[in-house]
């Protein structure tokens, strides 16, 4: 018999006890993620990696985020675990495309999906925020990463260009989100290597499968 029943406040409750979740470190993903961002340009290594919103248990928001709500990652970690897989990638096709710029490519795969973070509800449910339904993650990292951008004295005009143009482009195809095509080496090499890791990872994780359990509730 229930004599009393209460909402849970969110730092009572941690999700991954109840929801799907990458079998990895988050801690050591995380690390992982900051360690890509070591470049050369030095630009580019003051550019935003991401956003400081922190999640229950003021555990930083990309070791929570899914990177989807169905198509790929589509669990909690799986965002961070979609970036620093994403980031490998790169840094082996570097290898056979040397005259490509890694700190220009690594950049645009750290900041590619960050709007995820905003477009995304995950912490009781899984699903997507107003502004996620209204605008989308491309839109909201474009502004996001724009402002940014222009609060580091110096940050060369041609080279915002760039990066923001990598954001816009990453989907490779206008039927697919894009407002523009990928038009130089590394936009096209992110879109290949995005779209790669994201089919490689579509349906339910790995810890799921595991487990004999299917996707987060509402999938």
């Amino acid at each position: 018999m229930i004599d009393k029943i209460r909402r849970a406040d969110e730092n009572e409750v941690d999700a991954a006890d109840f929801f799907a979740h990458t079998p990895e470190d988050v801690d050591q993903l995380y690390a992982k993620l900051l360690a890509f961002r070591r470049l050369r340009e030095k630009s580019l290594a003051e550019a935003p990696p991401g956003y400081r919103r922190n999640g229950p248990g003021n555990r930083p928001a990309p070791q929570r985020a899914p990177a989807a709500k169905v198509m790929h990652h589509a669990y909690l970690g799986g965002l961070l675990e979609h970036m620093v897989s994403l980031c490998g990638l790169c840094r082996a096709v570097l290898t056979q495309y040397p005259e490509a710029d890694p700190d220009l490519l690594l950049t645009g795969a750290v900041l590619h999906d960050m709007g995820k973070l905003e477009e995304l509800s995950y912490e009781r449910s899984l699903g997507y925020t107003d502004e996620g339904q209204l605008l989308g993650h491309i839109l909201i990292e474009y502004e996001r990463v724009a402002k940014k951008i222009d609060a580091i004295d110096g940050f060369p005009s041609d080279l915002k260009t760039l990066v923001l143009h990598m954001l816009v482009s990453h989907h490779g195809q206008y039927a697919f989100g894009s407002p523009k095509l990928p038009m130089f080496r590394e936009a096209l090499m992110l879109h290949y290597l995005d779209d790669l890791d994201s089919k490689m990872a579509a349906g339910p994780c790995r810890t799921c499968l595991r487990q004999g359990r299917g996707q987060l509730d509402g999938v």
